[in-house]
């Protein structure tokens, strides 16, 4: 048996303006070739001068992953020739990343694992290479669009820690969650802003020995990320077990087919040649500098989903799923703080608040649903104003239009009817309707009751108190 040993390199685009070393625009959106400059697409004479906030967000990022930070660092050129590299060096950290030696903690299966990441470095995007007519493989021609040279990118690099591909799947959800947190990416996949890049080797399982690395690329999906690495594991432990040999290469995986596909020879760190960078000088940061950022992180996502257990009372699952982004986590405190049952909070959050926003397709940040409202309607509930049945027809129309529970109730009529005296009469009416199902329930089949209690329901609209209702249907058929 064969166990697979994986390390990944993840590049998120930095959330800054501007770009790493020129005053250039970041938008995504802009035309083809729009966002350049002399700095950017190294034209002779074009010096770099270091954006700061990039710098800042490198180090924010350093410390939310328990790295060191170095107080001396500096940049590379890392030397390879590619159509999407305009300058055929890239701007990096090679000898001086930000930070080193640290880790997160993932949890698989029920079980807590330490990955430690190994460097946290700044470098610059390259450009981006559209191919027309199929995939990189199957192109008819590329085109270069170097809107995305020059952006400011922080790259993040794990140890071969991860052990499977479900591991390294969790590995990035975290990884992800953390950097939303901190509000440095916004991790669009989709737009190019979170990328990664997959090693991955094999060995007999119990060897400390490593296999012949592979590397993985794109991988546009977390998703892919894990199928990708259950198919290369299976390829290598067949072309191992049948007397074959690996060869150190990059792999392309195909979507499409499921498959990863050779697409060269792997380099190694030597092939670039890399060599410090001359236009850009040392940095020398600051102590102080480092403690004042330290003191701006935010409570991160496991340190927030363990509040949520203990000072909440909330269930583990519970508490992952609402601290899977900062927004929702806000959202679900916001609204216990007005209403201070954070497990009936919680339940409504995860049940029809979730359910509308997966069948809208929309993010917590676009509900319209205010958190006083909810609050407000959880209370209506508790003073029997409206029935829990009535409050998800409420609800609804709240996600909808946006407008208070008290004015949903008022302009619909659906404030519950309690009055024992209005109810009498139309549980008489339904008992006078159904005599036969009546005559079973006083023969002690309490299922039809449950239809008894419907049938008011209906009459109702639904408006009917459960409760009172089948106090007086008990009452009436006792005697």
């Amino acid at each position: 048996m064969f166990e697979p040993v994986i390390g990944i390199e993840v590049h998120t685009q930095l959330k800054t303006e501007s770009k790493l070393f020129c005053s250039c625009s970041t938008r995504f959106d802009a035309a083809p070739n729009r966002n350049t400059c002399p700095v950017c697409l190294g034209l002779p004479g074009a010096l770099p001068v270091l954006n700061k906030k990039a710098l800042l967000f490198g180090i924010k990022t350093g410390l939310a992953f328990n790295c060191e930070i170095a107080e001396f660092s500096g940049f590379d050129r890392k030397n390879y020739f590619y159509p999407d590299l305009s300058k055929n060096y890239q701007i990096t950290q090679d000898a001086f990343p930000i930070g080193t030696n640290g880790h997160i903690d993932v949890m698989t299966d029920g079980k807590t694992r330490r990955i430690r990441i190994k460097r946290v470095h700044l470098e610059e995007d390259a450009g981006k290479s559209v191919h027309e007519g199929g995939t990189i493989t199957g192109a008819a021609y590329s085109l270069e669009d170097y809107n995305r040279a020059g952006v400011p990118l922080l790259e993040i690099v794990s140890e071969p820690d991860i052990r499977s591909p479900k591991e390294a799947y969790e590995y990035l959800l975290m990884l992800r969650r953390i950097l939303l947190y901190l509000e440095v990416s916004d991790c669009k996949m989709e737009e190019g802003s979170l990328r990664c890049d997959v090693n991955i080797s094999i060995r007999p399982e119990g060897s400390d020995e490593f296999g012949t690395q592979v590397e993985l690329k794109n991988l546009n999906s977390f998703r892919a990320v894990e199928r990708s690495l259950e198919y290369e594991v299976e390829r290598q432990s067949q072309l191992v077990a049948s007397g074959g040999e690996v060869i150190r290469e990059t792999r392309h995986w195909d979507e499409a087919s499921q498959v990863t596909v050779s697409m060269r020879r792997k380099e190694r760190a030597e092939d670039y040649r890399y060599f410090p960078e001359p236009d850009l000088a040392q940095l020398n940061i600051r102590r102080s500098w480092v403690d004042e950022i330290k003191a701006t992180l935010p409570e991160l996502p496991a340190a927030r989903r363990m509040r949520f257990i203990e000072s909440y009372g909330l269930p583990e699952y519970d508490a992952s799923l609402l601290t899977d982004t900062k927004e929702l986590a806000d959202y679900f405190e916001a609204v216990v703080r007005e209403y201070g049952e954070a497990k009936t909070v919680s339940n409504w959050i995860m049940g029809e608040l979730s359910r509308l926003m997966n069948a809208t397709g929309i993010g917590i940040e676009s509900v319209k649903v205010r958190p006083g409202d909810i609050a407000a309607m959880l209370k209506m509930i508790d003073k029997g104003t409206i029935s829990g049945k009535i409050a998800k027809t409420v609800f609804e129309e709240m996600f909808a239009e946006g407008k208070s529970p008290e004015t949903i109730v008022k302009e619909k009529g659906l404030v519950q009817i309690t009055d024992e005296e209005e109810l009498a009469k139309i549980v008489d009416c339904v008992i006078e309707e159904n005599r036969e199902v009546a005559d079973q329930v006083r023969e002690g089949k309490d299922k039809a009751l449950g239809f008894l209690v419907g049938q008011v329901m209906k009459m109702t609209k639904g408006r009917a108190n459960p409760q009172a209702v089948n106090k007086l249907l008990r009452q009436r058929l006792a005697n």
